[in-house]
Order: C-alpha cells, then structure tokens, then sequence
C-alpha cells in the first residue's frame, strides 16, 4: 500500500509540475500558422471562443435617425482629406498584411516591430489581428451594411478593392483597438501614444470612405472584447510576456523607431 501511495503521489507530482511550468513555447515563424491568405496567419482562439458580434452590437443606425445624420456629416467633412497626407495615410493603415502592418504602432511604442528584431511581439500582433477580424463576422453577416463610398457613389482611398455589404462594424476599427490594448499592457508608460494611434487607425477607415463613424465605434467594441477573451489563452499569454521582454530588451539597447514620427504626428493631425 506505501510503494502505491509513493507512486500515485508522484503521478499527481508529475501532473503538477506538467501543468505549472512555463512549458508553452509560442511560435514566431507563420509556418504551420497560415491564415490562407498570403501575409496572414491563424489567431489564438477557436471559433467558438471568439465573442459574438451578433449577441452585443447594437443594430447600425436606421435610416432617419440623428445617428445617421451624424454619420453622414462626418462622411462629407472627411472628403475634403481626400489626396491630403492624410489621406495617404489612411491608405497605408488600409493594409493589414505584414510586414507593412508592423510599422503602425512603431511610433507610439518607440521601437521597430519585425519578425528579425521582436519575433514575439511581431507575431503577437499578427495574431491578435486574426482574432479581432473574426470577431465581427457574425455581426457582418447579419447587418449587411452598405459602407460608405458605395452609398454615395464615389472612390475610397483604395479603388483598387472591391467591398461587400459588409460596413458594420469595422474590422479594421477592431483591429486597431485590440493592437493599441494589447500594446499599452506591454508598455504601459507609452500607453497614451498608442492609444492615440489606435484611436486614429480606426478613424483612417472614415478617412478612406470605406467605412461610417458608427461602425469605428462598433469596432472598438469587438476589439475590446476580443481582447478580454485572449487573456484566458495561454498561448497568448506566454507570447505575450515574451514580447514584453523584447520591447524591455529593444529599449535597454537605445533602439528607436527608424519612421519619421514628426511628420507622422503631424499627419494625424490634419483634420483634427
């Protein structure tokens, strides 16, 4: 009875220790992490871990409402931005696909972002953005919102793409939001920076015309959420800390982004 108490102990011991220790290695490299799309790899969370757009979001604004009106006027004011910096801007914020999407909280954060230089913290956000587009799928598919630019006939910032009826809310917004919660947990004391600067990714989908006002808002909300979800994955936790240390590390070294962040700050705040 002794030598099977003895072994059944270290059965359990063997269990703990298995569970406890920081035995969670996220990857950095999207091999095996392919999103299907060239540039885009597969989030932390299961489908059905991701919150439900569909179950919280208000309906987008009904036709004759001031929300709509508001939503409208905003639309108008942003076309005088068009072929501005600005503009060029929210062209560039446009591209979600690495590694340009890497360099757009290089200034708030300080550093350079890449897979050569901070692995952890590159790949951390390129699943993070898997993550927080799926998130507003369900609530997409339900609103069929026309964006934008197609409701008034014109061109956005990026003629090139063809849009469904799929405005509500903003991926983009969502995106964005997640980035800037994510970053400023890791650097909290650039924390006002990059919130600025996820406030002002989403405000480049109104800038592009590819989006209303109220869908940036609808956005920030899933990304949020999203968010909140992550914080239960362990895998984006562990990459989550190590990306932490990176940035510690990048900062302890003198390195500073290589962007022109002046003019970068002055962009964002035309039309302010």
């Amino acid at each position: 009875m002794k030598n099977h108490a003895v072994r059944v102990g270290w059965v359990f011991l063997a269990i703990w220790m298995l569970a406890g220790c920081a035995c969670v290695t996220p990857p950095t490299s999207p091999d095996g992490l392919s999103g299907g799309r060239p540039g885009y790899v597969i989030g932390y969370l299961k489908p059905e871990q991701l919150p439900n757009s569909q179950t919280f979001l208000p309906p987008p604004p009904a036709a004759g409402s001031a929300a709509l009106a508001a939503d409208e006027e905003i639309y108008k004011m942003t076309r005088k931005l068009r072929d501005t910096p600005r503009w060029a801007l929210a062209a560039k914020d446009a591209d979600l696909t690495f590694p340009n999407a890497a360099a757009t909280f290089s200034c708030a954060l300080g550093i350079p972002i890449s897979q050569e230089e901070t692995p952890h913290l590159n790949m951390l956000i390129r699943r993070v953005r898997a993550d927080a587009s799926r998130a507003n799928d369900k609530a997409k598919d339900l609103y069929k919102r026309v964006r934008s630019y197609v409701a008034h006939g014109d061109t956005s910032c990026v003629p090139k793409e063809k849009h469904k009826d799929d405005s509500y809310p903003s991926g983009h917004s969502s995106i964005g939001w997640a980035w800037a919660l994510v970053l400023a947990e890791i650097a909290p004391d650039r924390a006002d920076a990059i919130f600025a600067r996820g406030l002002a990714f989403g405000e480049s989908r109104v800038v592009c015309g590819l989006h209303w006002k109220s869908d940036i808002e609808a956005g920030r909300i899933v990304g949020a959420s999203t968010v909140s979800r992550l914080h239960l994955d362990p895998v984006f936790k562990a990459q989550l800390e190590l990306a932490r240390k990176e940035v510690e590390a990048a900062r302890a070294a003198g390195a500073k982004s290589t962007l022109n962040c002046a003019a970068e700050a002055q962009t964002l705040s035309i039309g302010r």
